[in-house]
């Protein structure tokens, strides 16, 4: 079993805090004139999603946390779960409703989108769509010429049930490119 030590504590690294992952988010090394030093260090539960501060004494250990990024290409969401596969052995998973958080409104059955999966002891614990999908506009309002007072955009539903910012001039049934990170509209496709 590997051990990180304060001094090792860095941005993105994985550790086991109270039995939980965790991924150490920001981490300040402190030196009070007097007194022994510590690090100040935020956490996010990699479970809950939950944010923690926690300060260690400079010296102290944790326990690294065994997780591993896959990537898989989606399949089908069968109501409940939502389920991958890797390409190269086969090999299924599936993912509830927590591991998948946003992911979830960007992907559509059949897809075939390649997916990161965060895998702890085997259990999905987060998915990470693709940075960029290409989905269909099913609903959205005609462009008004001259109506620019309000920044040029409409909402627009697109099949997988998600609602982003489209200029003017898109219409329904046509593709877009989206950003998935940021929700934001790049290009017809």
């Amino acid at each position: 079993m590997a051990y990180y030590s304060t001094n090792d504590f860095k941005s993105g690294l994985k550790v086991m805090l109270d039995g939980n992952p965790c991924s150490i988010m920001e981490n300040e090394y402190v030196k009070p004139g007097k007194g022994q030093a510590f690090n100040r260090v935020k956490l996010r539960n990699l479970r809950s999603g939950k944010v923690l501060e926690k300060t260690f004494k400079s010296g102290e250990n944790l326990e690294a946390a065994d997780i591993v990024e896959v990537e898989m290409e989606y399949l089908y969401n069968d109501g409940e779960l939502w389920n991958f596969m890797d390409p190269v052995t086969f090999e299924q998973i599936a993912a509830d409703k927590t591991a998948m958080r946003d992911a979830a409104k960007w992907l559509k059955d059949d897809s075939n989108e390649k997916c990161t999966i965060m895998l702890f002891n085997g259990v999905p614990l987060n998915v990470s769509a693709p940075n960029f999908v290409v989905l269909k506009i099913v609903e959205t309002d005609p462009g008004v010429r001259g109506d620019t007072s309000g920044g040029g955009g409409k909402p627009a539903k697109l099949e997988t049930g998600a609602v982003v910012r489209v200029p003017l001039f898109v219409q329904q049934e046509e593709s877009v490119r989206v950003d998935t990170r940021t929700g934001d509209y790049l290009e017809r496709a």
